[in-house]
């Protein structure tokens, strides 16, 4: 007997007719995968494919990287420029110059009249290196305003700010030849198959040839978890009590690397008197790892001739994110696996060009990893810009999580939005709605004219998107790779650059300071600027790039075909060249589960989607896997509850609601739920919003809701519509 069809009719992809095919870097995660653009006779990109001979994918893309190319003529597009009086008005099609002209104007009216820092900038992780650089040259060097940020504050600041702390400087040390050579892996809050799936390829690929343990930490039974040979399934939120008993194992036991310590690190004593204190069976009642599975794990990840540790947003987005990331460096400094083949702490960087924005965008500091509370920083740049150094602040200004209270309390009267959508990835949505309202003028740059920030413009830059310009990325182990031009953009979209160009040359100081003018002057600069620098660049150029497939920073003439690793000589970016092992006590600010809101709620990606669904819910083979908000729950909970599957539920925080449909699963346990973070006016309007006292990055992964069933499941559906229609 014969069950299915008698004749299968496989999937297969049409073939596409391909005139010519475009060498560029995916523009999504921050993987940094080569492709190859198709494009037909008419100019139309029509497919894409991996770039075989690249070692950072090896001829693979996941699904979002498949369909890329159907991102070119994804649905509302900005093509001209709009403006209007006041929000929520029509808006007028118009002119680049009256466009600029008008931002100009408001923009120097609000600096005149409340200050230079009254007018705020928030910008992406997913413009071009060049275009950074060329952003932070006219805020820094010309608009002068101190509130500048980029909204990789809501996803990697906390990764910045560990490794500033044990390191002295930001840079991911580690690359992901690292999975091919370690002996032990320790992921913590990381899902690599949704988050970054073709990284999860090159780790599964590694372990399944040479078999090494994998220990993953996370609440929820992940993809990743399902593979692992332990799981260590943590209360949320306690990762830094877990990491110190981890820590004080290693200590107890004399399995630490104690030549390493003494010639590499600082501040051994204090640290080992702080870890004395996590015993495991004190820390197994807080963090919910029985006290043996510690032990075990501890052991097994010291005894490794060479371990190492990955984590995304499950550490970074939390109230002592920054701690939990100098947690994973001070495991690492005390086995002495920092540097060394399969030794590293690696930070699963989040968008496309987040490393970039952190290199050259001035966001923190100036450009090259230098430090505005540095005078020779300052006085280098003042000099190579050729501008007053005392136009310089002394310390960085707000990060973007202060920028908005700051429009609440009236400080900052205006603000231009670049590639970033707050309306959605802001925790705490319905106060964000009453803060953006404040504002004299807003100005949103973007590719798409239906972000939902763009409600409170008063003018829309329409921009050209990833392939319709040249330049540069950087990937998560500090690859720098190329994007060539595909296809024009539409209309009268322009290049980033072009726009920050056009108004530098506005502003008086425009007029004076050398400004660059296309993606080879500013990458010119970033190359002068970066020599001798950590990030150096000055060793790259467009042509090699293209012809490597990317090449890791730092690449200079000692080093012309980059460098795999940072730190192989045990010497840190701190004065005295050495890491710092810091103590850090575990404080319990957390939002735990009661009677009232008996859940845990948690947060992440999906593999389908990217970050506010901008560019993926454009897509119809992507869309179509989730396109509307969901929520998974535990069986057990959901028939105590009498909620079936897909009925919509209404989730319910100390802050807001939001209505889901339910999926029943094993993934998450009976005291918690799961929602992914990509829906407009959904998930972010539950969130904590308590900030990272280092990073100020949000704790968007850890809080207390309550599930109710809604009764009337019709009615609930169009809601949900109509909230997610704009």
């Amino acid at each position: 007997m014969l069950f299915g069809r008698k004749h299968k009719n496989p999937i297969t992809i049409a073939t596409k007719p391909v005139d010519k095919w475009v060498y560029a870097t995916c523009g999504y995660c921050s993987t940094g995968c080569s492709m190859e653009v198709g494009v037909d006779q008419t100019g139309k990109a029509v497919t894409t494919r991996g770039v075989a001979d690249a070692d950072v994918n090896r001829g693979k893309l996941c699904l979002k990287g498949i369909f890329e190319f159907e991102v070119f003529r994804s649905a509302n597009r900005g093509t001209a420029p709009l403006i209007r009086e006041r929000t929520f008005e029509h808006f007028q099609t118009t002119s680049w110059e009256t466009a600029l002209d008008k931002t100009a104007s408001e923009i120097k009216r609000i600096q005149q009249k409340y200050g230079r820092d009254s007018f705020a900038i928030i910008s992406t992780g997913q413009i071009y290196t060049e275009e950074f650089y060329t952003l932070g040259k006219l805020v820094r060097g010309i608009i002068g305003t101190n509130n500048y940020d980029g909204n990789t504050t809501l996803c990697m600041a906390s990764a910045v700010s560990g490794y500033k702390r044990s390191f002295g400087s930001d840079g991911p040390p580690g690359c992901y030849d690292d999975f091919e050579q370690t002996d032990c892996l320790l992921a913590i809050g990381s899902n690599l198959p949704e988050q970054h799936p073709i990284i999860y390829w090159r780790m599964k690929d590694a372990i399944d040839r040479r078999k090494f343990p994998l220990i993953v930490v996370d609440p929820r039974v992940t993809m990743l978890a399902q593979m692992a040979n332990i799981h260590l399934p943590v209360t949320p939120g306690t990762d830094l009590v877990l990491l110190n008993a981890l820590a004080h194992v290693i200590l107890k036991e004399g399995l630490e690397d104690r030549a390493y310590i003494n010639a590499h690190t600082t501040g051994f004593e204090a640290f080992s008197q702080l870890v004395a204190q996590y015993d495991p069976v004190t820390a197994s009642k807080i963090c919910g790892i029985d006290e043996d599975t510690i032990r075990n794990v501890a052991r097994l990840y010291a005894k490794a001739q060479s371990a190492m540790t990955i984590w995304t947003m499950g550490i970074n987005q939390s109230t002592h994110g920054s701690d939990g990331v100098v947690a994973i460096n001070n495991l690492n400094l005390i086995t002495g696996n920092i540097g060394k083949p399969g030794g590293t702490s690696l930070s699963i960087t989040g968008q496309c060009n987040a490393m970039g924005t952190r290199e050259f965008s001035s966001c923190s500091g100036l450009p090259g990893y230098r430090l505005l509370e540095k005078e020779e920083d300052r006085a280098f740049i003042s000099r190579y810009w050729e501008m007053e150094e005392s136009f310089f602040p002394e310390k960085r200004g707000l990060f973007q999580t202060d920028i908005f209270p700051a429009i609440e309390s009236g400080q900052i009267k205006g603000l231009w939005l670049i590639g970033t959508n707050p309306m959605t990835s802001m925790q705490q949505t319905a106060r964000i709605k009453k803060t953006m309202e404040k504002l004299e003028f807003v100005v949103v740059q973007d590719v798409y004219t239906d972000v939902e920030s763009t409600k409170y413009a008063h003018a829309f830059f329409p921009a050209a998107m990833w392939a319709e310009k040249e330049g540069c990325f950087t990937n998560t182990e500090r690859r720098v790779n190329l994007v060539r031009k595909v296809v024009e953009p539409p209309g009268e979209a322009k290049s980033d650059l072009w726009i920050f160009s056009q108004m530098a040359k506005r502003f008086e100081a425009g007029r004076k300071i050398k400004f660059p003018q296309t993606n080879a002057e500013a990458f010119e600069e970033i190359r002068e600027i970066s020599r001798g620098r950590l990030c150096d660049y000055s060793g790259l150029t467009y042509e090699k790039i293209e012809a490597r497939r990317g090449i890791q920073w730092p690449c200079n003439e000692a080093n012309p075909n980059g460098v795999s690793r940072l730190y192989q000589d045990g010497r840190f970016q701190h004065p005295d060249g050495k890491a710092r092992l810091i103590a850090l006590p575990f404080i319990d600010n957390n939002e735990w589960p009661d009677e009232q809101y008996p859940f845990w709620l948690n947060t992440g990606r999906v593999v389908e989607h990217w970050h506010t669904r901008t560019k993926t819910g454009k897509i119809g083979n992507l869309n179509k896997f989730s396109p509307t908000p969901y929520m998974e729950i535990n069986p057990a909970a959901a028939e105590r509850l009498n909620i079936k599957p897909m009925e919509y539920v209404r989730v319910v925080s100390r802050r807001s609601m939001a209505i889901v449909l339910a999926q029943l699963t094993q993934r998450v346990a009976p005291n918690a739920v799961f929602i992914p973070m990509h829906y407009y006016d959904c998930v972010n309007r539950l969130a904590l919003g308590l900030l990272d006292p280092y990073s100020r990055q949000p704790a968007y992964k850890q809080c207390a809701v309550n599930i109710q069933k809604v009764e009337n499941q019709e009615a609930a559906a169009i809601a949900n519509l109509q909230a997610r229609t704009y």
